[in-house]
């Protein structure tokens, strides 16, 4: 077992042993969804104020919400939330690369085959130049989409990983 196993299992066998929260109900309690950047660096339960059953949180590299698009329509439709917050931050590694960049990486790390995959599939890593931009557009991208219904309140946000703020962006 690794070092990353074993530290899973303690900490689980420590949460577990005074665990009093399995009751809480499947669809989330204040019915919002968070979408965030998987980045090791953001706490998003202390961050941004979710308790154990409160929100979704999604998490994945850039906080892209075409690459969350499943887990959002599933999150509204199928267990009633009602918001979303978007929530892209400072320092961001999708800031520093193109899908070029990222496509030779792969070829270069993982062979020909590999890179023919991702452009068999079309492949797109969805980095961005600009950080409020990527807020705006994403924002823009679910209010656009016929897949999220107008009444789903959705906001965009920037955390600074330097200082633990959050600003409003959209």
């Amino acid at each position: 077992m690794s070092a990353i196993q074993q530290q899973v299992e303690q900490a689980s066998a420590r949460y577990s042993s005074s665990f009093t929260q399995g009751h809480l109900a499947l669809p989330p309690a204040k019915k919002y969804l968070v979408l965030t950047c998987m980045d090791a660096r953001i706490d998003p339960v202390r961050a941004f104020g979710i308790g154990l059953g409160d929100a979704h949180v999604i998490r994945n590299a850039g906080a892209s919400a075409r690459d969350a698009l499943r887990s959002i329509i599933i999150s509204e439709q199928l267990l009633g939330t009602q918001e979303i917050v978007l929530v892209k931050h400072t320092g961001c590694g999708m800031l520093t690369f193109k899908n070029d960049d990222a496509f030779g990486l792969v070829e270069k790390n993982l062979g020909d085959d590999a890179a023919a995959e991702l452009k068999s599939k079309n492949f797109d890593f969805l980095p961005f130049p600009e950080l409020d931009r990527a807020v705006e557009d994403d924002v823009r991208y679910i209010k656009g989409s016929k897949l999220i219904p107008d009444s789903v309140t959705v906001s965009g946000w920037v955390y600074e990983v330097e200082t633990g703020k959050t600003r409003r962006v959209v």
